[in-house]
């Protein structure tokens, strides 16, 4: 008996696969496209160079909005003026959340258009009582902060970001290691020689987090303000330079918010500067192109939002993270100014909206291919990332986008050439991740994971594609832009 010919179906399955994969973006370039790309990104490797803190990101988007004619929502509430079709508000949460709104020609209870990223990554935070001097040594005591592998951590240069808020109501900024000339602060890591038990010990335990204490200082003070054989000289003299250059005390360490992260600027990657590297990735690669994309918007049928919160990295918990209130007062304060607040026009401009929930994706990394399933996995070059459900194995913690809402998103991209693909982080029993997208479709609106691949995903310094940041922006315009496609 003869074996079946199979040549038809494998050529079927061949076709498929093919039709299946998506095409990488750089080949759809021209020069002058090209360069475009390359200018875009340059503006976004300045910006995350610049902007290492969920503080300095609103304090930057808020520079920008301003610039672009936007409106402080607060002084337009304070001075009782009136919103209409074509203004342009902004609000700010406790220095760490932002929201805009481009104001549309249709009534907002008719939904909204909205753009959403966060502006948080995971470092190292200093604790409220940090300085301690051990054999001639002064640390800072730290907390790290989200999912990371803390042994990622030692043997680098860090720079200190944050504010010192006063007992007086002032604020003092604080940043120490990014000028060139200035100096860098770090966490010891233990010499090979004498490594041979930490070389044993679980991933978890080679650093452990009380060890990711930060190295500061080794001098004391002179010897004309300070007796040599004083205790804690070395301790004294850093408060003293700490006393000259920003006028604060030990004490004021307890109402401090600073943060050590990695020191130095974003990099072109790879020969070709086809990628980034650098840290804040996750997910400021999506927080800038969704804040530029609103800005770039003109006029707009349905209202325009951008929201960039904090504490994702942590359950997005608190004032100032996505499950605040904070975005539904601000829509209910514009409703308010626009003359149509009413507590069901709220709940109706909520469910009728939709919302592209923008947060990073694990890029396909060839040294590590077992933990990915290929088919569904993401890569660099092929555009803006869409993942339809997220969570953790049985998509435990997953916003799961409706197939309808996912199809009208097709049509919009193809008719646009938007380089796009589809993924899951990992295959199913290894891992998974959360977003803010469940938060926002608890209201019932349609919300969809999308985002840029990176590799090195919450390391001190991770990589993006040029091509896939470009791509992102081209979508997001689109959606604040053209609802009528929706």
């Amino acid at each position: 008996m003869s074996s079946p010919d199979t040549s038809g179906y494998l050529k079927q399955w061949a076709e498929m696969r093919y039709i299946m994969e998506r095409a990488n973006a750089w080949n759809k370039y021209d020069s002058k496209k090209k360069a475009e790309v390359f200018d875009f990104a340059e503006q976004y490797r300045q910006f995350i160079s610049k902007c290492k803190t969920e503080r300095e990101c609103v304090k930057e988007g808020v520079r920008l909005l301003k610039e672009a004619g936007y409106a402080d929502l607060k002084d337009v509430i304070a001075d009782n003026r009136t919103l209409k079709a074509g203004d342009k508000v902004y609000a700010v949460n406790m220095n760490k959340a932002l929201v805009a709104f481009n104001i549309g020609e249709e009534p907002i209870s008719a939904g909204m258009n909205i753009l959403g990223a966060h502006i948080d990554s995971p470092r190292l935070d200093i604790k409220q009582n940090p300085l301690y001097e051990e054999t001639g040594l002064v640390l800072l005591d730290t907390h790290y902060y989200g999912g990371i592998k803390k042994y990622q951590w030692v043997a680098i240069p860090l720079a200190i970001h944050g504010v010192v808020a006063l007992k007086n109501g002032t604020t003092v900024e604080i940043v120490i290691g990014e000028d060139m000339s200035d100096t860098v602060v770090g966490v010891s890591d233990l010499l090979i020689h004498l490594a041979s038990e930490q070389m044993e010990k679980k991933g978890t335990k080679v650093v452990e987090g009380e060890a990711l204490d930060i190295l500061v200082g080794s001098m004391p003070r002179e010897k004309e303000q300070c007796d040599k054989e004083a205790k804690d000289a070395v301790k004294k003299n850093i408060l003293a330079i700490l006393k000259d250059k920003y006028g604060i005390e030990e004490e004021d360490f307890l109402s401090a918010e600073l943060e050590a992260v990695p020191a130095g600027p974003a990099r072109d990657y790879g020969i070709d500067r086809s990628m980034i590297m650098g840290y804040g990735h996750d997910d400021r690669v999506c927080a800038y192109p969704s804040l530029i994309a609103l800005i770039n918007s003109s006029e707009v049928k349905r209202t325009g939002v951008c929201i960039l919160v904090d504490k994702e990295e942590i359950g997005s918990v608190g004032a100032t993270g996505m499950q605040s209130r904070f975005f539904e007062n601000m829509v209910a304060e514009v409703m308010d100014r626009c003359g149509n607040y009413s507590e069901l026009g709220l709940r109706r401009a909520l469910a009728n909206s939709y919302m592209l929930s923008s947060d990073v994706s694990a890029a396909y990394d060839p040294n590590y291919a077992s933990v990915f399933e290929e088919k569904n996995a993401a890569y660099f070059g092929k555009g803006m990332v869409f993942n339809k459900y997220t969570g953790a194995r049985g998509k435990s913690g997953s916003n799961d986008a409706s197939a309808e809402f996912v199809g009208k998103l097709r049509k919009v991209m193809d008719d646009a050439d938007v380089s796009f693909q589809t993924a899951e982080l990992g295959k199913v029993d290894i891992g998974g991740g959360g977003t803010i997208a469940y938060i926002l479709a608890n209201l019932d609106m349609n919300v969809i994971d999308s985002g840029i691949a990176v590799q090195n995903m919450h390391a001190p310094y991770e990589v993006i594609s040029k091509a896939d940041l470009y791509e992102t922006l081209k979508l997001s315009l689109i959606h604040i832009s053209e609802p009528t496609r929706h």
